[in-house]
């Protein structure tokens, strides 16, 4: 079993950042790719990133160039840094894990998740 606590979510204006933090505990952290993910209000749980065990990472189209996702295995954390925030960035940002070498972008991938923590992004 891995457990996950998300935290860093808050409410901030358009154009201001966040960090969300995701602190894992139960197994090897190291062998685990990372994904966050969110939801917002009616609509479907969607990938964020991704990042796989060694680091390699995927965005969704929507978020490149302003979302970085990392990780310190030495800490069992991976983290998303947010920037440039829009109102459609407001969701239920939730972290993910699955022990695989790759980097998975479904929902159905992955075996492991947090509780979700709000970001409110107001216009």
């Amino acid at each position: 079993q891995v457990q996950l606590v998300e935290s860093g979510g808050g409410l901030v204006q358009a154009g201001g950042s966040l960090r969300l933090s995701c602190a894992a505990s139960g197994r090897t952290f190291s062998n685990y790719a990372m994904g966050w993910f969110r939801q917002a209000p009616g609509k479907e749980r969607e990938v964020v990133a991704a990042i796989s065990r060694r680091g390699s990472n995927t965005y969704a189209d929507s978020v490149k160039g302003r979302f970085t996702i990392s990780r310190d295995n030495a800490k069992n954390t991976v983290y998303l840094q947010m920037n440039s925030l829009k109102p459609e960035d407001t969701a239920v940002y939730f972290c993910a894990a699955r022990d695989t070498p790759f980097m998975p972008r479904l929902v159905s991938d992955y075996d492991y998740w947090g509780q979700g923590t709000q970001v409110t992004v107001s216009s």
